[in-house]
């Protein structure tokens, strides 16, 4: 079951990471870790740094995807967005985190749901 959820999620990343390429956006980073948690994306649009969260999901039974991003949880994303322009010396570089949903339904196309600067 872990192994499933794991790769529903990797295959979300891929499809949010190939939907901004798409879009001219650059891919920086996949899966940045540090102890406090992980990014799941790093991007770059000219001059701004996009971190994203991805969320997948198979069935709305546990609700709308971009549901499971808590509070507790967009505080998190803020603090590790702020810990990967520290490592990587951006101070003062403009950023905003955005979140994507990818729903994976039975026998229909995945469908990338996009909302920029929500958190």
């Amino acid at each position: 079951m872990a192994r499933a959820l794991r790769r529903i999620g990797a295959d979300g990343e891929n499809l949010v990471a190939s939907y901004l390429e798409a879009q001219g956006i650059a891919i920086v980073a996949r899966n940045w870790r540090i102890k406090e948690g992980e990014i799941d994306l790093v991007a770059r649009d000219g001059a701004m740094l996009l971190f994203v969260e991805v969320k997948s999901r198979t069935s709305s039974r546990y609700g709308h995807p971009l549901e499971a991003i808590t509070p507790i949880k967009a505080l998190r994303l803020q603090r590790l967005a702020l810990a990967w322009i520290a490592t990587h010396d951006q101070w003062g570089a403009d950023y905003r985190i955005d979140c994507a949903a990818v729903h994976f339904r039975s026998g229909l196309k995945p469908e990338v749901e996009y909302r920029a600067g929500v958190l």
